[in-house]
């Protein structure tokens, strides 16, 4: 589980930042990357469904560990992540107009986009540094110890016997 949830939170974070930025990918691609992010984000926090649940019943309770902090900036990125992509709706240029939605368009929507845009990047970084131990030893484990071991010349651990050629 560790791996999948490293894999994933390294692909939400890599095409966040990429999205962050339109003029490097172009309108379509930012408004389908992000749909994308969305879809993401869902599985990010179904697989975390049984801390959200746990936390939310003990929140109130004396707790003796960060979960308080986390739940709540985890409950502030949700919002503002949701907040980013009903926005990104809201002024969808592509993705809409392709699934033949027809909005009326309003010009609020695109300050709101840009601030909560940029209020889900700082989040992001504050969520990374609550969680940055498990980071360390997560990278640790699945991608520093395994090159290191290949650089010594020990084999990868399910990799099979060494064969032999005569």
């Amino acid at each position: 589980m560790n791996r999948t949830n490293l894999l994933i939170d390294l692909g939400i974070f890599a095409v966040f930042l990429v999205v962050a930025n339109p003029n490097l990918t172009g309108l379509a691609l930012h408004e389908w990357l992000g749909v994308a992010l969305a879809g993401t984000l869902i599985v990010h926090l179904l697989l975390h469904w049984r801390w959200i649940v746990t936390v939310t019943q003990h929140l109130f309770r004396p707790l003796l560990h960060d979960s308080r902090l986390q739940y709540m900036v985890d409950l502030l990125l949700f919002i503002s992540f949701t907040t980013v992509m009903m926005s990104g709706l809201m002024i969808s240029r592509i993705v809409l107009p392709f699934l033949g939605i027809a909005l009326t368009r309003n010009p609020a929507w695109l300050p709101l986009h840009d601030l909560s845009a940029n209020t889900t990047l700082a989040l992001i970084a504050v969520h990374t540094a609550l969680h940055w131990d498990w980071v360390v030893k997560t990278f640790k484990h699945y991608l520093i110890d395994p090159v290191a071991g290949l650089l010594r010349g020990k084999r990868l651990p399910g990799s099979g016997p060494a064969k032999v050629e005569k």
